[in-house]
């Protein structure tokens, strides 16, 4: 008979850890008496981060105490508590190898559905001072399970637990979760876990990108979307056979390959990383889009000078015609879908370059489909492309463009040059008549990209239609960190340099030395302010996967499924030579 024996509830605290504050409800204790379940939580109950934890899909968080029994001989501890893995149901019975996503209970007057299984993230090594707990508790397939709660009702220790439904499929939890945590991923069974109705939206979600991944290696239900591995690593030699004055401050340079070997045809939308400066000097590493139809013979990048921008003034200044740099192989998953929906590029300043990207393959395969081009920038001397846009847009049977001056010069001819005065924003996009169930592409800044996400949202525009790429560094994901009023740019560690190789993060224009107090790489960016994303620390959830644009790593320990060709998970990498990272 499965029975509950104990109920654990929590509310979120701040806690000291590695220098930081964490917000966290990872500590629960259990209570005497009887509670009430409701459709979000257990009464006296919270989550520090309702984005990973909590929800009506995730209201209720189970474990097992036979999983108890199997931690406390394989961690040689005898000091686990109730609520030691944060879960509010500790259980006699209910094993992760038995219950089933779909699977209902009644416990006391509640009734529950399983849901999915436990993401685990790094807090909980915190609460079991275990920093692979997380990794373990996939390893291992103990994760615990998640409920929504279908009816309300009161529980207390020692209420029988009834099953009263079968999930359908009869995938278990250990099942499921292993399905998208470990290799392979068989086809088969992710068709029928997206049969399960009771299967949370984030896990359905996952699966449906696993299922359409093309490339043999990453894991697209974690990681970034799946394109195919990057044509060479490293760098290679490529000649500036032309330099191009597009506005006062905008340079571009047309690239060809120096090595007598071929180039490699990059996707629309694509970018490089780009290593140059003059001879003698250290290199400057920067990532610069792509800017037009790309085929393997040459490549196009346009830079923007920027205000004591080391890389872009000796681009502009410089550079000349005949000079060699070099050139990592494109990369990036902001490409143009191959589809028959309507397509709207969206744009601010140079922004513009990636989505210009786009607009040429468009024009080059005579696209029928609907194109919308849409882009602000603050007057006709700051208007880069304008003229090669317009002429791209006629080749085009079903298009449709705006230009919006945030700040016209008094030659800008208003219906020649641009079509109305202020931000391309929100606002603009209401009063356009812009298809809602096309491929939204935007790139620009972040307050740019901001607010016509959210614009576009408001307007029914599902999230899944709207991609994005940000130019410099990408927006951090620490979960649960108190974050700074100030934000730092990124910078040199104090102290002495290491004695190790040299890591550069090419978009924060950094190049740094390892040294022997770091962890893993994560930690060598954390130290240097280089904004992060991850969330496991261990690599299990792919938060904190990166593209490695030349040298050799190791892992320690080695990710439960590997990332993507070209990628690594910074979490748990070390570098064993000099390394060039897209961050």
């Amino acid at each position: 008979m499965a029975r509950l024996l104990s109920v654990n509830v929590g509310l979120p605290r701040d806690v000291a850890w590695q220098g930081r504050t964490v917000h966290t409800g990872i500590w629960k204790t259990p209570i005497e008496g009887r509670r009430r379940v409701r459709k979000l939580n257990i009464d006296g109950d919270g989550q520090g981060d309702t984005a990973g934890h909590g929800g009506e899909q995730r209201a209720v968080y189970v474990y097992q105490d036979e999983s108890y029994r199997f931690w406390q001989e394989h961690l040689g501890r005898a000091n686990l508590v109730p609520g030691q893995f944060g879960e509010n149901f500790t259980v006699e019975g209910l094993v992760d190898s038995d219950v089933c996503i779909g699977d209902r209970f009644r416990i006391g007057s509640a009734l529950l559905e399983v849901t999915q299984p436990r993401v685990t993230c790094y807090r909980l090594g915190i609460r079991m001072q275990e920093p692979d707990m997380a990794a373990l508790l996939v390893k291992h397939g103990r994760p615990g399970f998640y409920c929504r709660v279908i009816e309300e009702g009161d529980v207390g220790a020692g209420d029988e637990i009834i099953q009263v439904a079968r999930g359908p499929e009869s995938m278990s939890v250990s099942e499921i979760n292993a399905l998208l945590y470990l290799p392979p991923h068989p086809r088969d069974r992710l068709e029928c876990a997206l049969k399960i109705p009771a299967l949370s939206r984030s896990w359905r979600h996952s699966f449906e990108a696993l299922l359409g991944q093309n490339a043999a290696a990453g894991n697209a239900g974690l990681g970034p979307a799946a394109n195919p591995a990057p044509a060479w690593r490293g760098f290679r030699p490529f000649r500036v056979v032309r330099k191009i004055v597009e506005t006062d401050d905008v340079t571009s340079l047309v690239l060809e390959p120096a090595d007598g070997r071929a180039g490699a045809a990059a996707l629309p939308g694509q970018f490089v990383i780009i290593r140059l400066g003059p001879s003698g000097t250290p290199a400057m590493t920067r990532s610069y889009s792509l800017s037009s139809n790309i085929d393997a013979a040459s490549y196009r990048v346009s830079i923007k000078r920027e205000p004591h921008g080391m890389a872009s003034t000796y681009v502009a200044d410089e550079l000349q015609p005949g000079d060699v740099v070099q050139l990592g192989a494109p990369r990036g998953s902001f490409t143009l879908r191959q589809d028959t929906r309507p397509v709207v590029l969206l744009s601010a300043g140079i922004g513009v370059t990636p989505v210009l990207a786009m607009l040429h393959a468009l024009a080059a395969e005579e696209s029928p489909r609907e194109i919308w081009w849409l882009h602000g920038t603050r007057n006709g001397r700051e208007h880069a492309f304008g003229a090669e846009v317009r002429e791209l847009l006629t080749g085009l049977p079903h298009h449709h463009g705006h230009v919006r001056y945030s700040r016209p010069d008094p030659g800008d001819r208003l219906g020649i040059d641009f079509d109305s005065v202020g931000r391309l924003d929100a606002a603009l996009l209401r009063q356009l008549d812009l298809p809602r169930d096309g491929d939204f592409y935007l790139c620009g800044p972040a307050t740019f990209m901001n607010d016509l996400t959210s614009g576009l949202r408001a307007r029914g525009v599902a999230p899944d239609r709207i991609h994005t790429e940000l130019f410099g560094a990408g927006p951090s994901l620490t979960p649960g960190i108190a974050t700074s009023a100030t934000k730092i740019p990124p910078h040199v560690p104090a102290g002495a340099p290491g004695p190790g190789p040299v890591v550069s993060f090419a978009r924060s224009g950094l190049n740094v030395r390892w040294g022997p107090s770091y962890a893993s790489l994560l930690e060598l960016a954390e130290t240097c302010d280089v904004p992060v994303r991850w969330s496991c620390r261990t690599g299990v959830c792919h938060n904190c996967e990166s593209g490695l644009i030349a040298g050799d790593i190791g892992y320690q320990p080695d990710p439960l499924d590997a990332p993507a060709d070209g990628n690594i998970l910074i979490c748990c990498a070390r570098p064993v030579s000099d390394i060039v990272i897209d961050l």
